[in-house]
């Protein structure tokens, strides 16, 4: 890749971030380029790799490259720099290192803050990042051995590099609270001095996904005394944020499908409707939850137009039903999406 068309995909991946959150860290800019996936950088914060370099489909030279381009995008826009530091979910809360050999890692940990930004969220954004992460505790899928004790445990805790059971890391007098009930899960987190984040990794969807907390069991106690006290308010509060969230959908399903016309004029209202409620569906993971499409990216919008198409208008489901392989499948109707979306870009 040429550095004018990597300088022009950076600006593009950070544009994307500072417009959903105000700010924008080279963390963003590499999942945004697709040369890290977040399972990745949920493996390197866990504390489970060296580096970020050495999951990333790409060498050393070519994330400082990056972050090269992401400080000349951001001095360019009157971004303001904050250093970030980012330290190990491990016991051993190491700093944790972007790259190998003696790169200097200070590039790498700038957050940009968009001048819009009050004062007041800035002082929240650097106490929040200037806190220590959650401890990680895994729940491992096969057999493994702690490297202290050699003995095994339903979880393991990372210390420099090296797996150890809960009775080593002195953790074992916690108790495990599964997901499900945020208030309680919050509650509990606050009363015990010491906690930790219980995750497993779904080899389905290649993630490392949230199964409850270690905590101190006096603290479960406690919150759940706390969640039977005001049960009834926080039903209220709930039913409230439903209604909210659900009328920040219809807003969002609005603007998406006006967009969708905008770049295709010759999509029909209905079918563009349809393409925003089924690409934007809350929980579904497509590529209308994304952050891009949040932003109404014109990429992003082309890829849910596209994926309606694929499925509603061309024989690709078919196909896969009679067995073709999915990539051949995609190259057969590559030709009648591409007819379609001519169809969709002519303005009536």
């Amino acid at each position: 890749m040429s550095k004018p068309n990597l300088s022009r995909r950076v600006a593009e991946a950070a544009g994307i971030a500072l417009a959903n959150r105000k700010y924008v860290t080279f963390v963003d800019v590499v999942t945004g380029l697709r040369w890290l996936h977040s399972r990745h950088v949920d493996t390197w914060r866990q504390g489970r790799a060296a580096t970020l370099a050495e999951l990333a489909a790409v060498d050393d030279d070519r994330l400082l490259t990056a972050a090269a381009l992401l400080r000349e995008w951001a001095e360019g826009r009157g971004l303001r720099p904050m250093e970030a530091s980012y330290v190990s979910g491990g016991r051993d809360r190491r700093e944790l290192r972007f790259t190998t050999g003696d790169h200097p890692q200070e590039a790498f940990r700038v957050h940009w803050v968009s001048p819009e930004l009050s004062e007041a969220r800035v002082r929240r954004l650097a106490e929040r990042q200037s806190k220590a992460p959650d401890l990680v505790a895994v729940a491992p899928l096969e057999a493994w051995t702690c490297a202290s004790c050699g003995d095994t445990g339903p979880y393991l805790i990372m210390e420099d590099d090296r797996p150890h059971c809960l009775t080593c890391a002195d953790m074992d007098h916690l108790v495990f609270l599964p997901s499900g009930d945020a208030a309680l899960s919050r509650r509990a987190k606050q009363e015990s001095g010491l906690s930790a984040v219980v995750v497993q990794y779904n080899r389905r969807r290649k993630v490392y996904q949230r199964k409850g907390l270690l905590v101190e069991e006096r603290a479960l106690t406690l919150a759940e005394e706390r969640c039977l006290a005001d049960e009834e308010a926080r039903l209220r509060r709930r039913e409230r944020d439903r209604e909210r969230r659900a009328e920040q959908d219809v807003e969002y399903l609005t603007r998406m499908a006006a967009e969708i016309r905008s770049l295709f004029p010759g999509c029909p209202a209905e079918r563009a409707e349809e393409i925003a409620a089924h690409a934007a569906l809350r929980g579904s993971g497509r590529v209308g939850r994304t952050a891009a499409a949040k932003a109404l990216d014109a990429n992003a919008i082309t890829l849910a137009v596209v994926a309606s198409i694929r499925h509603l208008d061309t024989d690709y489901d078919r196909l896969l039903m009679a067995g073709v392989p999915r990539a051949e499948a995609r190259d057969r109707i590559r030709d009648a999406i591409e007819a379609r979306l001519a169809d969709f870009r002519r303005t009536t």
